[in-house]
């Protein structure tokens, strides 16, 4: 069995697989020490683990790791290898959920060329195309979006995400709401129209906590059921551990 944590911008997610399936998979606010040895307890059948954060607490939880399990991959350090090529100019910079979720993508659709949207507390758009990774743009999420709304300025509520959809807001509330969706769809479709002109082949996959919202809004494209990130981590791990 594998054990998968991904420790984002504002929660960490661990989930045990044994081989591209999900066992168990837990979102918390805060990765306990004392709650990830009880986990690794109870699922006694864990041999390796693979961390991955967007923060500076990779290095710990690896550690932590290492004294229970006889493999565990740091994947916050830009050296470790992985199944896809990556044409990024700056690989040391470059976000670690945003590779796993790449490589995810292509792990899931082998041999498409993917236009990759994560609906996350950012929205990344990252493009795998002819077996690489080329690179990608990084956007202010949903959430981001209402309470910079509401934060810089001196009387507009703060809202959140919603399914409904209107032409227009009739209230200040839905101004907003409606503002904030339509505005990260026409956004999106504005990608996708882009990349399909010079790649009619190219496929969109929407992954991350707000993508639902976003899939009865923005047509064409294919809304992944597993967590790319994970599905990606647990790639890694995998390749890492079978290299000669």
């Amino acid at each position: 069995m594998n054990l998968i944590i991904d420790i984002g911008n504002t929660r960490a997610k661990t989930a045990v697989m044994c081989g591209d399936a999900v066992v168990v998979q837990h979102t918390v606010e805060r990765l306990d020490p004392l709650w990830l040895d009880q986990l690794v307890d109870r699922y006694d059948a864990i041999s390796q683990a693979i961390v991955c954060s967007t923060r500076e607490d990779a290095k710990p939880v690896a550690e932590q790791l290492r004294r229970r399990l006889p493999m565990v991959v740091d994947f916050s350090a830009a050296s470790t290898p992985i199944p896809l090529a990556n044409h990024y100019a700056t690989p040391a910079t470059l976000g670690a959920d945003r590779l796993a979720a790449a490589v995810g993508a292509a792990m899931l659709y082998p041999g498409r060329d993917l236009l990759i949207v994560d609906f996350g507390t950012a929205i990344t758009i990252d493009l795998v195309e002819g077996g690489a990774y080329k690179g990608g743009n990084i956007s202010p999420g949903v959430k981001m979006r209402f309470r910079a709304l509401h934060d810089y300025t001196a009387r507009l509520p703060l809202a959140d995400v919603t399914d409904e959809r209107l032409r227009f807001g009739n209230t200040t509330l839905s101004a907003i709401e409606q503002g904030v969706m339509q505005g990260v769809a026409n956004e999106i479709e504005g990608y996708i129209g882009a990349f399909s002109e010079k790649n009619d082949k190219i496929s969109t996959i929407f992954t991350g906590g707000d993508a639902k919202y976003f899939v009865k809004r923005i047509k064409n494209a294919i809304f992944a059921d597993c967590e790319l990130v994970v599905c990606g981590l647990n790639r890694i791990l995998d390749y890492n551990a079978n290299k000669d």
